[in-house]
């Protein structure tokens, strides 16, 4: 399901080379993704947001970013399988003659790991997660190899901050896998001048170490990543901790 909503300019911003920019957010949300969306939309962006299902709460969040943004359409394909997450990707990488960013929000609740004990459990969950990103991350960075355009793709995975050694070794798993698809994704695109970096879980136990901690910082290391300055990086992982959500 489609939904297209046009919307005003809004003033010029700091990252002005990223005005009318081109952005995909993928897991959008009512309580994750908005903070992610709004700046770009505050860039006079163009934004293609996927969620997996319609809501009034979903279409409230649209019509706020509609504000600001350029142009605003929603997708809402369920994506449970390769073939839907390929058809989807595809739709997207078109939906404005191309895309410039690239941003999946990719959340591992207390819910997706009840019940997996195991590493091989642990795996399972995070290949899951990552089927949509993988798919789309290939298909728009081909689609911008074949237009000659330089872009960024941000993988953002997120879990509840550790508690315990064993909470931190299964955050340790999670944050490995996502290191390898980024350092081979990255290493795939470099040549034609296309970034693939990440976010991803901290291992560290809760109240020890640096990282990025709500999603505001993570929206503003989207915007920096994006932007001239933040073109040198490729291949980078970056630490987030319990990064918290938005109340329903």
């Amino acid at each position: 399901m489609l939904m297209t909503v046009m919307g005003r300019d809004s003033s010029a911003s700091y990252y002005g080379e990223l005005a009318g920019v081109r952005a995909l957010i993928t897991g959008l949300s009512p309580t994750s993704g908005v903070d992610v969306a709004r700046k770009f939309a505050d860039h006079r962006g163009r934004l293609v947001l996927h969620a997996t299902a319609p809501s009034v709460e979903l279409d409230a969040v649209t019509t706020m970013l509609a504000e600001t943004a350029s142009e605003v359409k929603l997708f809402t394909d369920a994506c449970g399988d390769s073939d839907a997450s390929i058809r989807f990707a595809k739709a997207a990488a078109q939906a404005f003659g191309g895309l410039d960013v690239v941003v999946n929000l990719i959340p591992i609740t207390a819910a997706d790991m009840r019940g997996r004990a195991s590493i091989e459990h642990i795996e399972e969950l995070v290949s899951e997660k990552l089927m949509l990103p993988v798919h789309v991350t290939r298909i728009v960075a081909n689609r911008m190899r074949l237009t000659l355009s330089e872009g960024l793709v941000l993988n953002v995975m997120t879990m509840p901050a550790p508690r315990t050694a064993a909470e931190g070794a299964l955050a340790g798993i999670v944050r490995s896998a996502l290191a390898a698809v980024t350092r081979g994704e990255a290493e795939r695109w470099a040549p034609q001048g296309i970034r693939v970096n990440a976010v991803g879980p901290s291992s560290t136990v809760a109240g020890a170490g640096a990282a990025l901690t709500s999603e505001p910082d993570i929206a503003a290391l989207a915007l920096y990543l994006a932007s001239r300055p933040g073109r040198t990086l490729t291949g980078q992982v970056f630490d987030a901790a319990g990064v918290a959500r938005r109340g329903c």
